[in-house]
């Protein structure tokens, strides 16, 4: 009984009537993208899924490069946020191949570069966008931001 309801408080739920705050910088606006760069409900950033693109196209180099421009990525949004990735508690990681988590999973260790690090999830579906390899979304701890709009 205390773990079910232990459980439920730590659940973010959305009441009726709650706001939820949409976060787009003014490229992602200008990009014309079907989905904001992250949305905050109940002190949680939900960061959409970035893949390691830069200008729409994915870095050259394979699993390795794309998990570090990925992760570069969500950095740089919440970096616009003024927040960081200290902030980030969990991550979800999805591959094109399954047999490339062996070296997603080094890039990433060596991105967040610390001793405690995020729950993650990861598993492989048939296909990503732009034909890339990862691509990885997030659960950060908001403090309050400045979005610059």
């Amino acid at each position: 009984m205390k773990k079910a309801l232990l459980l439920l408080l730590l659940v973010p739920m959305v009441s009726f009537g709650q706001n939820i705050e949409y976060v787009n910088s003014k490229e992602h606006k200008l990009s014309g993208m079907p989905f904001s760069q992250a949305t905050i409900v109940n002190g949680i950033i939900y960061l959409s899924g970035q893949i390691g693109e830069v200008n729409n196209v994915v870095v050259e180099g394979g699993i390795g490069p794309e998990t570090k421009q990925a992760l570069g990525n969500i950095k740089n949004i919440l970096k616009d946020m003024e927040h960081s990735v200290e902030d980030i508690f969990k991550c979800t990681c999805m591959l094109s191949n399954i047999k490339d988590w062996p070296e997603m999973s080094k890039a990433y260790v060596e991105f967040f570069n610390r001793e405690k690090l995020p729950a993650r999830s990861a598993f492989a579906g048939s296909g990503l966008a732009l034909g890339a390899k990862v691509e990885i979304e997030c659960l950060a701890l908001y403090k309050g931001i400045k979005i610059n709009k």
